[in-house]
C-alpha cells in the first residue's frame, strides 16, 4: 500500500497556515492515490528532544556497547526518523517561519535524523529522488522589493536541507502574509494576501497532484 510520510511542525495546530496548506496537498494526493494512506509526525505538538541531538553525535565514535542509555535512545529515534522517510512513496514536509529564521524544532528532527549514515551530508542520501513536497510559510512578506527582503532566513535553508542535501525531488509550496486579518497593521494588504492565499492553495493541490503522479512512476 502506498503511502506518504507527513511532518508538522507549527506550534498552533487550530489556526495554523502551513498545516491547512499541507491538508490540501495530502487531499489531493490520496484523490489521486485512492489506496493510500498517510503517515504523520507532528513535531510541533510532540517535539523531538533537545538533547537527543547532542547524544546521538557523542555516540557515534564509541562502540555501542559502550553506549549510555540516552545515546542508545537517541541513536534508536535518530534511526526510527529515518526509517520513516525511508518507508513512504511520498514526503510532505509543512514549516512555517519563526522569528525571521528556522522553526527550532524543524531544526532539532534534521539535526538528529542526520546523525543516522543514511542521511547525512556526504553521503548517498536513502530518500534521494523521493516525491516531496515542502510547505512554508511566512506571516509577513519579505519578497523582492518589500522593506524586509531577506529577512526569511528559513525558507532556503529548507530547501538547501530537504533538496540539496537529501536529494529529494521536491516541490516548494510558499505562502506569504498569513499574519493578515491577525496584525492590525498588515489590514492594509488584505487583498494582496487574499491573492497570495488563492495561489498558495492551488500549488498545493497541483504539488499534491504532481507527487501523486512522481510516486506512481518510483514504485
Amino acid at each position: 500500500m502506498p503511502s506518504m510520510f507527513r511532518l508538522d511542525a507549527s506550534i498552533a495546530p487550530q489556526t495554523s497556515a502551513s498545516r491547512a496548506l499541507a491538508d490540501l496537498a495530502a487531499s489531493a494526493w490520496l484523490a489521486d492515490t485512492p489506496e493510500g494512506s498517510i503517515v504523520r509526525r507532528d513535531i510541533g505538538t510532540d517535539p523531538v528532544p533537545a538533547g537527543a541531538w547532542r547524544e546521538a553525535v557523542t555516540a557515534g565514535p564509541l562502540e555501542p556497547g559502550s553506549w549510555s542509555d540516552a545515546q542508545r535512545a537517541a541513536t534508536r529515534l535518530a534511526a526510527t526518523l529515518t526509517d520513516e522517510l525511508d518507508a513512504a512513496d511520498a514526503l510532505l514536509f509543512a514549516v512555517p517561519l519563526y522569528n525571521f529564521g528556522v522553526s527550532q524544532h524543524f531544526k532539532t528532527y534534521v539535526d538528529l535524523a542526520m546523525t543516522d549514515p543514511r542521511l547525512a551530508p556526504g553521503g548517498a542520501s536513502i530518500i534521494a529522488g523521493k516525491p516531496t513536497v515542502l510547505v512554508t510559510v511566512q506571516g509577513g512578506n519579505y519578497a523582492p522589493g518589500t522593506p524586509r527582503e531577506g529577512w526569511d532566513h528559513s525558507t532556503d535553508w529548507l530547501v538547501r536541507i530537504v533538496r540539496d542535501v537529501w536529494g529529494t525531488d521536491l516541490r516548494v509550496v510558499s505562502r506569504s502574509f498569513t499574519l493578515v486579518g491577525v496584525t492590525p497593521a498588515l489590514d492594509r494588504f488584505a487583498d494582496i494576501a487574499d491573492e497570495m492565499r488563492a495561489t498558495a492553495e492551488e500549488q498545493a493541490r497541483a504539488a499534491g497532484r504532481a507527487v501523486a503522479a512522481g510516486a506512481a512512476v518510483t514504485r
